[in-house]
């Protein structure tokens, strides 16, 4: 059987594994590319970790790294590859790799953009070794300028052994919009790469996951046609939905949202009938009381990447810029417990 976070995705992890194959069969003279497209919610994430979890043979090295959100800074994914590494032993200058590692010791004169860019590619070669290697680059419609570059460069670079995969939101919701379709466009021209992206599940794809979930026979037809329009065929706001209304059978799935799972007017200019989780009426309230991403990840008991979502997801349904708009909305149309955690 099929994992329920996997429903609809098959096809793209087969894909995954035959470019792994080349890779580990140490036939390519530079990195098999992938890139992978879709919606906030839509399950690139969770593609990639299964993907990679899977892999046969496993990867020796595995190097991750995404974006900060409300934070960037230069070489950000690189910085999160680096973080928590034993870095004492590469033939780096410790100068240079204080500054790409984003140490709060690194000295304020920095190298030349070029030469930089260069050290970033001798760094990953260094981290990579022999391999075979998996570089996993997430949100890429969130990172800087210079990993961006380093991405590109990752992408060409010869004799690197190495499955690079990068999951993106499509450009028109990245920070930079024309840079990120251009650096897409540039990775999906690399010779043999593989360009995948994710749309909602159908209706069929909803009803083998409420299947899986409620177990015994197929649901009723109209049940997952009403539980896909609900949640637009999105992974994630499916997952949010069974989540709220666990134990409480099919029929809580259709039915009007519950005071756990309240709809609220917005304020002009957002959209009309906001529905929030119970989640993120937590984060919510998290962010009224002045949490950054990783306080929040420890008062709720989540990831931060978990927490990053969210946000997103609160930014997109409040009609809101920024975290601090987000909470001057919870807060001017009186959220329930958007001041307070839940125990």
């Amino acid at each position: 059987m099929i994992p329920v976070s996997m429903v609809g995705r098959v096809g793209e992890l087969a894909e995954l594994d035959r470019a792994w194959s080349t890779v580990a069969g140490k036939g390519r003279p530079s990195p098999a590319v992938t890139v992978i497209t879709g919606a906030a919610g839509v399950g690139k994430s969770l593609l990639v970790a299964a993907a990679v979890e899977g892999l046969h043979p496993r990867p020796a090295v595995v190097l991750t790294g995404t974006a900060r959100v409300h934070d960037p800074a230069p070489y950000d994914w690189l910085a999160a590859v680096l973080s928590g590494r034993d870095v004492g032993a590469l033939d780096l200058p410790s100068d240079a790799l204080a500054w790409l590692a984003q140490q709060p010791t690194a000295p304020r004169e920095r190298y030349a953009p070029g030469t930089l860019l260069r050290l970033a590619v001798r760094t990953v070669r260094l981290l990579v070794g022999t391999g075979p290697a998996v570089l996993v680059v997430e949100d890429l419609h969130d990172l800087d300028p210079a990993s961006l570059n380093l991405v590109v460069e990752l992408a060409t670079a010869p004799r690197l052994p190495a499955l690079l995969v990068v999951a993106s939101r499509p450009p028109a919701d990245a920070v930079a919009p024309e840079l990120t379709r251009r650096v897409l466009a540039r990775l999906c021209g690399v010779r043999g790469a593989v360009r995948q992206h994710l749309g909602p599940l159908g209706v069929a794809e909803v009803a083998e996951i409420l299947t899986q979930v409620y177990g015994g026979s197929r649901p009723p037809a109209g049940v997952c046609a009403a539980v896909r329009q609900r949640t637009g065929g999105n992974p994630y706001a499916l997952t949010e939905l069974l989540a709220e209304h666990a134990g409480q059978g099919l029929a809580a799935l259709v039915g009007e949202p519950s005071p756990e799972h309240p709809r609220l007017p917005t304020p002009r200019g957002a959209l009309p009938d906001v529905e929030l989780t119970g989640r993120e009426v937590d984060v919510l309230g998290c962010l009224v009381a002045g949490m950054s991403n990783k306080q929040v990840a420890r008062a709720l008991g989540i990831s931060v990447r978990t927490v990053t979502v969210h946000v997103s997801n609160l930014l997109r349904k409040t009609g809101s810029a920024s975290r601090t708009e987000a909470a001057l909305w919870a807060v001017q149309h009186r959220v329930p417990d958007a001041g307070q955690l839940r125990g």
